[in-house]
């Protein structure tokens, strides 16, 4: 960006004093164009590249005055200087400095005296591009830092930072980085306000040091995105830690500054994101597979019913919770229950342990659902005191399909008997509040009929009411699938975002006819 030739528009309707003046800035070192009109001139200044205009203050169209007036108002920044044999007293001065001239000369002029007129005009005026452009830049790296660090994941935190970069330097740009599972990918944007996209890319880190590190490059090791052709590529490679890949942003040359001091916070910035998103990947990896530990590795086969289980944890960018379900045969009959500690944390999915073993070691003791939920309030109010859970929870046996049923302010079971869907309401209190308890529901699932357990993370929405939330899963369970494990996955697919915010459980249980 820096070191390129100075261009000066020359406008004058004087053939020969445009000569004149043309001769001695480019003995100067300057590159000239020239205009004979107002009109020419302003129509040059929308167009062609100018640094500096030097223009007389009589001119055939327009007086000089009016086209500096109109050249600060469409580039406030293009120095003018105004140059005029005619208007030299001090009132066409003063109108002329007024009036938005950097700079008012008055013939006869020298060579010397204009050349460095021109020099001091252009010194404040490059330092003040200077400026402006680093706080532009400045700001555009705020915002970059915020987008990446509200990524919710990897491939969208790359994605903000090469959209990031494309609009702070107005080029195309690329960011490298490795997955926390070891993948190198690459967020890529063709140039400002482009979509950006995430592309499989390899790079040989070998020997790149801690900290950040600038180099100019080949374009062609980096054939990410198309480069402006004729110019390389600057490559900022950022290393916060010895046993991390470095981090990479690749834009083009001739968008850098001295010393690329922007570039480099960017780098730093992304990199510093990366890291944040790579240990969360890490520790959300370590705290669903000790979520998954905790729930039960197998269903059991059992005469006469089919069973199915979905269960999806929270995308990665959101903590576990204490979302549990339990299938398991005890003298006879079917324990089912599915439950839901508020909160998504660690903390959530060691307390939905504890009451998953209370539940199954009650129900060893031969309690009844409304004896067990009773003994674990009793438990959770005692050992659990700042505590809450939802549990609905139901003994089946098989071959009468007599079922027993209660509820700790869970969501309703749902049930389809040949196409038609109701729910179980059984309102009571939540776990973790001293209330009465009311009796338990007893009731025969027929056979052929579909019983299905769910947490609220398949139905509820922040858009959306609990009642049009179970409207829709009524809707999506009118049809059960042959399948019930196809079942269930249905349901999440119809039912649950992309994106899940919240931990779902579906427990399916169907008699066969």
């Amino acid at each position: 960006m820096e070191g390129a030739p100075v261009t000066v528009l020359v406008v004058d309707d004087s053939r020969t004093k445009r000569y004149l003046l043309v001769s001695w800035l480019s003995r100067a070192g300057f590159a000239t164009l020239e205009a004979e009109t107002g009109g020419e001139a302003l129509a040059r200044v929308g167009v062609d590249q100018i640094d500096l205009v030097v223009l007389d203050v009589r001119l055939p169209d327009l007086t000089g005055f009016d086209v500096c007036e109109r050249i600060k108002k469409a580039h406030p920044a293009m120095p003018v200087i105004h140059v005029s044999a005619h208007a030299v007293d001090v009132t066409d001065r003063a109108q002329g400095l007024t009036r938005g001239a950097d700079a008012y000369l008055a013939e006869p002029i020298e060579p010397e005296e204009l050349v460095a007129t021109a020099h001091a005009v252009l010194r404040y005026y490059r330092a003040r591009q200077r400026a402006e452009l680093l706080a532009e830049r400045l700001t555009g790296l705020a915002e970059t830092t915020v987008a990446v660090h509200a990524a919710p994941n990897f491939p969208r935190l790359l994605k903000a930072a090469a959209a990031g970069a494309a609009r702070i330097f107005k080029g195309p740009a690329a960011v490298v980085a490795e997955t926390f599972d070891g993948d190198c990918i690459a967020g890529v944007c063709a140039g400002s306000g482009d979509e950006p996209r995430i592309v499989p890319w390899a790079v040989d880190d070998t020997g790149v040091p801690t900290g950040s590190t600038v180099r100019v490059d080949d374009p062609g090791n980096w054939g990410l995105v198309g480069w402006p052709a004729g110019d390389r590529v600057t490559v900022a490679a950022a290393k916060l830690r010895e046993d991390r890949a470095p981090l990479y942003v690749v834009v083009p040359t001739g968008t850098q500054t001295a010393g690329t001091p922007v570039l480099v916070q960017v780098a730093q910035a992304v990199a510093a994101a990366v890291e944040a998103q790579r240990s969360f990947d890490e520790e959300h990896r370590i705290a669903v597979t000790l979520q998954r530990s905790l729930l039960p590795r197998r269903i059991p086969e059992i005469a006469g019913l089919d069973l199915a289980v979905r269960y999806e944890p929270a995308s990665a960018q959101t903590e576990v919770g204490g979302d549990f379900y339990e299938l398991v045969m005890l003298d006879g009959h079917l324990l089912m229950a599915i439950g839901d500690v508020a909160g998504h944390s660690l903390h959530a999915a060691t307390v939905m342990a504890e009451l998953r073993h209370a539940v199954r070691a009650y129900a060893v003791e031969g309690h009844q659902p409304g004896a067990i939920l009773h003994r674990v309030n009793e438990l959770m109010l005692t050992l659990l005191p700042n505590e809450l859970a939802t549990i609905c929870l139901l003994l089946l046996e098989p071959k009468s399909g007599q079922v027993r049923l209660a509820s700790a302010g869970h969501l309703p079971a749902l049930i389809n008997l040949n196409g038609t869907v109701e729910y179980v309401q059984h309102s009571a209190p939540l776990l973790g509040v001293r209330a009465k308890r009311p009796d338990d529901l007893e009731f025969v699932l027929p056979a052929g009929a579909t019983l299905v357990l769910y947490t609220d993370g398949l139905i509820e929405r922040r858009d959306t009411t609990i009642d049009e939330g179970l409207a829709a899963l009524a809707s999506s369970a009118e049809v059960v699938d042959a399948d019930l494990d196809a079942f269930c996955q249905r349901l999440l697919v119809e039912l649950a975002p992309t994106e899940i915010n919240d931990d779902v459980a579906v427990v399916a249980l169907r008699r066969r006819p």
